[in-house]
C-alpha cells in the first residue's frame, strides 16, 4: 500500500476555535443556500415553520457541548489546544474506544435516539478516513493521490477547528433497477463528472438522500458502495466536500412533519425534524482541494470498508441504537404503570420482549468496544462483527418495537384531546374521562401523545422507515454480512468431523 506524504496541516496559521455554540451554528445556517420546499425557494431555514425548531434543537445540543455536566464526556482538548467533539478524537487505545462510546451515548439520550443525525455521525467517519491517508493516497486521477489525502487531513481539521455539521449522500437514483443492480448508472440521472478543469471538477447530476441536508454547514459527497469496476462507471466515481451554499447546488425537501403543534400535543415531531432531501448538482463546481477520490471504481468501492469508517459510523449508530431503545422501554413501562397493567402477564411479556431487544443492543456494544483492536493504520478501532450484527438486526427490531407499542397502547394512541382542550369548556370533560388508575388526565393525555408521535404519526413512521433503511435494503445487508462474517473456520470444524469417518 502506499504511503501518504501528509502533514497534520498545510496551514499553521489555520483558523478556529473549537467546540461552537448554538447561536454560532444558526448564524452559519443564514447564507444563500438553495432549499426548496413544498413549492418554494425558502430564505432563512432558521425561520422557516417545519424546520426552524429542528435547527433550533440541534443548536442547543451544540450549547450542552459547552456545559461543565457534559463537556468531559463528549469533548477532548486536541492537539493543537482546542477543545473539540470527542468524535474527531482519533483512538489509539481500548479506553478511547469507551470514551467515544460514551459520547455518542450521551448525545442520542439528549433526543432518546429520535434525532437520528446528529453530527457525530459524520464526525466518526471524517477521523476514519482523514487518519487512513495510506489507502486515500493510493489515487492516481486528477492531483494524484498524496494531494488528495492531504486534502482530507486539511478538511478533517477545518471541521474539526470550526464544529461544521455535516450531512452526506450515497445514491444515485435509480431510473433502471436492473441496471443499478449491475453496479451501472444512467447518465440521465446519477450525479458525474461532465468536466475536468483546472480548478476543479465539474459534476451534473442527482443524489439521495441528504438527512439533515438544509441545516448542515457541508455535504460529503462519497461514492455508492455498489460500483462496478469499469470504464464506464469512472464519471461516476468520486469523494468530495462542499459547503451548501455552493452554486448549483439544490436541495427539494419532502414535507415536514412538524406542523407547529405545541411541545405538548407532539412531543417529538415539534423537537427532531431534521428533514430529507433530494441533493439536484447542476453542473457544480467543486474545486481540487475538496476532491478525496477520483476516477478509481475499484478504490471508491472500497473506500468505506478498507478505512474503517463503517465501523466507527457503525459504533455510532449502536450507541444510539441503544438510547432508543431505552426510551421505547421506559414509554411502554410507563403506559404499563398507569393504566395498572404491569400486573398483567399479556403485557409484561409484550414490553419484556422490547426489552430483550434493548439488551441484545446492549451486549453487542460491550462486545464491539471491548474486543477493540489496533487495526492497520495504527488506530484503534471496534471490533466489527458485533456491529454488524447490531446493524442488521435493528431494522427488524425497531418496527417490532413500534408495533408493540400499538398493541399496548391500541385505540388509546387516536383517543387523544389537545393541549387546548384542558383550556377550553371541555376541560372538566376531559379531566373527567381521561383519567387514569395511578395518572390525571393532562398527565395520561401527555402520555399518549407521546406513545402517538412515535407510533401513529407521519414523525413515527418516518422513524420506522429509516431504521428499516438505515444503512441499506435489508436483503443487501444481510447478503454482505455472510460475504464477510468469519465462515472457513466453521466450515474447517465440519469437514474435519466428515474426515474423521
Amino acid at each position: 500500500m502506499a504511503t501518504a506524504k501528509v502533514v497534520k496541516d498545510e496551514a499553521s496559521s489555520a483558523t478556529g476555535s473549537g467546540i461552537r455554540t448554538g447561536a454560532q451554528y444558526l448564524a452559519g445556517l443564514r447564507d444563500d443556500r438553495e432549499i426548496w420546499t413544498q413549492g418554494q425557494r425558502i430564505t432563512d431555514v432558521t425561520a422557516e415553520p417545519g424546520m426552524m425548531r429542528g435547527a433550533h434543537t440541534l443548536a442547543s445540543f451544540l450549547d450542552k457541548q459547552h456545559s461543565e455536566e457534559y463537556q468531559d464526556t463528549v469533548t477532548y482538548v486536541a492537539e493543537d489546544g482546542l477543545r473539540c467533539a470527542m468524535a474527531y478524537q482519533v483512538p489509539k487505545s481500548i479506553e478511547d474506544i469507551r470514551a467515544r462510546g460514551s459520547a455518542y451515548y450521551e448525545w442520542a439520550k439528549w433526543s432518546n435516539g429520535m434525532f437520528g443525525r446528529t453530527p457525530d455521525y459524520k464526525n466518526a467517519s471524517l477521523m476514519a478516513f482523514s487518519a487512513a491517508t495510506p489507502f486515500l493516497a493510493q489515487g492516481t486521477k486528477g492531483p494524484g493521490g498524496d494531494a488528495m489525502a492531504q486534502n482530507m487531513v486539511n478538511f478533517y481539521n477545518d471541521v474539526r477547528r470550526n464544529d461544521k455539521v455535516l450531512t452526506h449522500t450515497l445514491v444515485n437514483p435509480t431510473v433502471n433497477h436492473a441496471m443499478a443492480a449491475s453496479g451501472k448508472f444512467s447518465e440521465k440521472v446519477a450525479l458525474q463528472v461532465v468536466e475536468e478543469t483546472a480548478d476543479g471538477i465539474i459534476v451534473n447530476g442527482a443524489r439521495l438522500l441528504a438527512t439533515l441536508g438544509p441545516l448542515s454547514d457541508e455535504i460529503e459527497v462519497f461514492p455508492s458502495t455498489v460500483l462496478r469496476a469499469s470504464e464506464e462507471n469512472i464519471p461516476f466515481a468520486f469523494a468530495f466536500a462542499i459547503p451548501i451554499a455552493t452554486p448549483g447546488l439544490k436541495l427539494i425537501c419532502r414535507d415536514t412533519y412538524d406542523h407547529g403543534k405545541s411541545n405538548f400535543d407532539a412531543p417529538l415531531s415539534s423537537r427532531y425534524e431534521e428533514m430529507d432531501a433530494v441533493v439536484i448538482f447542476e453542473n457544480v463546481l467543486v474545486p481540487w482541494e475538496r476532491v478525496f477520490m477520483y476516477g478509481q471504481p475499484e478504490l471508491c468501492n472500497q473506500a468505506f470498508g478498507t478505512t474503517n469508517a463503517v465501523v466507527h459510523m457503525a459504533h455510532q449508530v449502536a450507541c444510539g441504537k441503544l438510547a432508543k431503545s431505552e426510551f421505547m422501554v421506559g414509554l411502554m413501562c410507563a403506559i404499563a404503570k398507569a393504566t395498572g397493567r404491569d400486573k398483567d402477564m399479556y403485557t409484561k411479556g409484550l414490553i419484556a420482549e422490547v426489552m430483550q431487544m434493548t439488551e441484545t443492543v446492549r451486549a453487542l456494544l460491550y462486545s464491539a468496544e471491548a474486543q477493540a483492536h489496533e487495526d492497520q493504520y495504527g488506530n484503534f478501532v471496534p471490533l466489527r462483527g458485533p456491529l454488524d450484527t447490531s446493524r442488521n438486526l435493528y431494522p427488524k427490531m425497531y418496527p417490532r418495537m413500534v408495533e408493540i407499542l400499538q398493541l399496548i397502547g391500541s385505540s388509546s394512541l387516536m383517543a387523544t384531546p389537545s393541549e387546548a382542550d384542558f383550556s377550553n369548556e371541555m376541560a372538566n370533560d376531559v379531566e373527567q374521562y381521561f383519567q387514569l388508575t395511578n395518572l390525571e388526565s393532562r398527565d395520561r393525555v401527555g402520555l399518549y401523545r407521546l406513545a402517538h408521535d412515535v407510533a401513529v404519526s407521519g414523525f413515527g413512521n418516518r422513524q420506522a422507515l429509516y431504521e428499516r433503511f438505515f444503512f441499506g435494503p435489508p436483503g443487501l445487508m444481510a447478503s454482505a454480512y455472510y460475504d464477510i462474517y468469519a465462515k472457513d473456520p466453521l466450515t474447517e470444524r465440519v469437514e474435519s468431523l466428515l474426515a474423521s469417518n
